[in-house]
């Protein structure tokens, strides 16, 4: 493994809303500012069709556009993107030593903003087929599904907002709903149009059990706890929301909860020195484009003041 021998004054780790509003702030700032990615820019958002709740966008966005523009915003005040897999932190007198796949980085501070990954359903036969006929995210594997039948599994706002895209894609659409839908009620209402028109079909209180392929296609076998049933169709579509990407923290000090979130103040402060965490894989966040931009705007601050004073002693 090389070593870096570059000294950054930050290293955000994540590209994120988060991460990408902390780099403009640490920028202007004028800290020397690294940001690892190992993924996409824009992490999650940049997989969202169409962004409808974030401020100074009367029409909404594309999560791609925003992410793009979020991107250039950190770049133009220095920010430098380096595409890398995080897999340990350690900490000494000097700062925090960031190993990853592309080699060793040294910072005087560390900025978690790993953001969170897609939920599995961990059913027999989804591993197998996942990412052939078991997707997660619609926006990036839609396409395939032109005019073919689809089923949805989910019922909070990313389901059905995704179930919406993928309507205008598909043929039809199957939605498994393990309780009741918890959708904000606007996009119930356009859901139910598209059940109306009979281009989707919803089942209340039906969970799947096992997945299996079928032909060119799937099988989802689910229960709704007094009867099972096979629902076929040429792909599937997971919805269940999201757990924090924090693997690469085992084996340090960062504490987290039960959940496996980080555990920080206010100002996005974690246990260890020189460590902050902010946006989706804080614990406590909620979950929002938003608020995960001002966990990035907090947490850059306190680290401003804190490079700040060790380079003024």
């Amino acid at each position: 493994m090389s070593m870096n021998k570059d000294n950054w004054d930050v290293v955000i780790i994540g590209a994120g809303p988060a991460a990408l509003t902390a780099a403009i702030y640490t920028g202007r700032a004028g800290l020397k500012t690294l940001i690892l990615e190992r993924q996409v820019i824009g992490g999650q958002v940049a997989n969202i069709h169409e962004v409808e709740n974030y401020p100074g966008f009367a029409d909404g966005v594309s999560g791609m556009k925003l992410a793009e523009n979020l991107r250039r915003q950190a770049e133009r005040f220095g920010a430098k993107i380096e595409f890398a897999e995080v897999t340990n932190l350690t900490t000494d007198e000097k700062g925090v030593i960031i190993d990853s796949d592309s080699g060793q980085f040294r910072a005087q501070a560390v900025l978690i903003a790993t953001g969170s990954g897609y939920r599995h359903l961990n059913v027999p036969g989804e591993k197998e087929l996942c990412n052939k006929r078991v997707h997660y995210c619609a926006t990036c594997d839609g396409a395939l599904y032109k005019n073919k039948e689809i089923i949805t599994v989910g019922g909070a706002n990313s389901a059905v907002q995704n179930t919406i895209y993928l309507a205008g894609l598909a043929k039809h659409i199957t939605m498994l709903i393990r309780n009741t839908l918890k959708a904000d009620q606007v996009l119930q209402d356009r859901l139910q149009k598209l059940v109306d028109d009979g281009k989707v079909d919803v089942f209340k209180g039906w969970h799947v059990t096992r997945v299996k392929p079928n032909d060119e296609g799937i099988i989802a076998t689910a229960t709704d706890g007094k009867e099972e049933k096979d629902f076929a169709a040429d792909g599937m579509f997971v919805f269940i929301g999201v757990g924090p990407n924090t693997g690469f923290l085992e084996n340090t000090a960062v504490e987290r909860d039960d959940r496996h979130c980080v555990i920080t103040d206010d100002n996005g402060r974690t246990n260890v020195e020189r460590i902050w965490a902010c946006g989706d894989v804080r614990s406590g966040a909620k979950r929002q484009i938003i608020t995960a931009a001002g966990d990035g705007a907090a947490a850059a601050s306190d680290i401003v003041k804190f490079v700040r004073g060790i380079k003024r002693g």
